[in-house]
């Protein structure tokens, strides 16, 4: 019990400590970005802000995350290299920051950073469970595909947090949801180390969270973003994807389900009509969610509930018993309020447009032709 006691203070102490440093930073950063010149202009119908506001707000995030991390959590060699990797994130997210490179260089870099702890921190994804429920393997063995499988996950990963930071608080929240919910299943199968390292980043996040919130007063940045999806794929390796009867293959998928989904609907609706999957558009969930009448809170709302219910979902996977019957019901009831409060709002948006639209009609046929009340002025004269 006292060894019970002595995680949750560990959990409890880097989350705290990454709050209220990244909450004291973000001001310090804010000015930095101002300074340097990283500010968000509008200039694209992609944009839902119509002020310039300043980016570089991911320093905030990873200064705190880095510190809470070293003051309580053990850095193992590999966790150094993930680190390692994690600061080559940042440093190419600052210059993107601040001279917004092209998309081809950042890739590359990226594949790099990703490389930094599969190769010499030993990160691997070497096994997960048998998706093939008729096989009579258990797990499949990756072999020498690993090293490329676990870089192109830490890639993708990476970037999928990247595309959904399209809206106020929106990245910094679903990391936030993803980051607790692997938490509690790093908790739930005893990976302590790794759950008070997922704490210092959920902390980090939700210290941020006062800023970003609608209208935000600073961007993460692809500073912050990519270093989230990077923390993100990485710790869901060393804690989701190790070989555990209780563990799917499916619970990293399904705690990153709103990015990864988001990320392959936008590739494969550009490569469809022709265009590179790197081209930017504005065909993103929450891009569909604004266009379908929300707001930006609402929208953000409506995708931090959705993460919540896959992360619940997740959470079942690792759980038996009781506990996961719970689990399960409030996954269902989260699923079906959303999706009945989304039927609702489309409905009443169609309404809306088409009682606008009859307005229009009728206030042009009621409005008297102007042409042929200047003839009957020049009659009666």
């Amino acid at each position: 019990m006292d060894e019970v006691y002595q995680v949750v203070i560990y959990v409890l102490v880097a989350f705290f400590l990454s709050g209220i440093l990244s909450f004291a930073l973000t001001p310090l950063v804010k000015r930095l970005a101002y300074r340097i010149g990283a500010v968000d202009v509008p200039k694209d119908g992609r944009r839902m802000h119509k002020q310039p506001v300043p980016r570089l707000g991911g320093l905030a995030i990873f200064g705190g995350f880095l510190v809470a991390a070293i003051v309580t959590g053990q850095l193992t060699p590999q966790r150094l290299w993930i680190l390692a990797g994690a600061a080559v994130i940042v440093v190419l997210g600052v210059f993107d920051d601040r001279n917004a490179l092209g998309a081809k260089f950042k890739f590359v870099i990226q594949i790099a950073a990703a490389a930094i702890p599969v190769l010499f921190g030993g990160l691997r994804i070497a096994m997960f469970t048998n998706p093939f429920l008729f096989s009579d393997e258990l797990y499949l063995n990756l072999g020498t595909l690993s090293i490329p499988i676990t870089i192109l996950w830490i890639v993708a990963i990476t970037n999928a947090v990247n595309l959904i930071d399209g809206l106020d608080g929106l990245a910094v929240g679903v990391s936030s949801i993803a980051s607790m919910t692997m938490l509690a299943v790093a908790l739930f199968i005893g990976e302590t180390e790794i759950a008070i390292i997922l704490a210092a980043l959920a902390g980090a996040c939700v210290g941020f969270m006062p800023y970003n919130l609608n209208p935000a007063t600073i961007f993460m940045g692809d500073t912050g973003s990519t270093f989230l999806g990077y923390m993100l794929a990485t710790l869901s390796i060393q804690g989701l994807f190790k070989v555990y009867a209780l563990i799917s293959f499916a619970v990293p998928f399904l705690i990153l389900g709103l990015p990864i989904f988001d990320t392959a609907f936008a590739i494969l609706r550009r490569v469809l009509s022709g265009r590179s999957p790197l081209s930017p558009d504005r065909g993103h969930v929450h891009h569909r969610l604004i266009d379908m009448g929300f707001n930006q809170k609402q929208a953000v709302a409506i995708l931090y509930i959705v993460s919540v219910a896959l992360g619940l979902i997740a959470v079942v996977l690792t759980t038996s018993g009781e506990l996961r019957a719970m689990f399960l019901v409030a996954a269902v009831i989260i699923g079906l309020i959303v999706s009945g409060f989304l039927f609702l709002t489309n409905e009443q948006h169609k309404i809306t447009e088409y009682e606008k639209k009859y307005r229009e009609e009728h206030s042009k046929q009621a409005e008297p032709d102007k042409t042929m009340l200047t003839e009957e002025a020049h009659e009666d004269d």
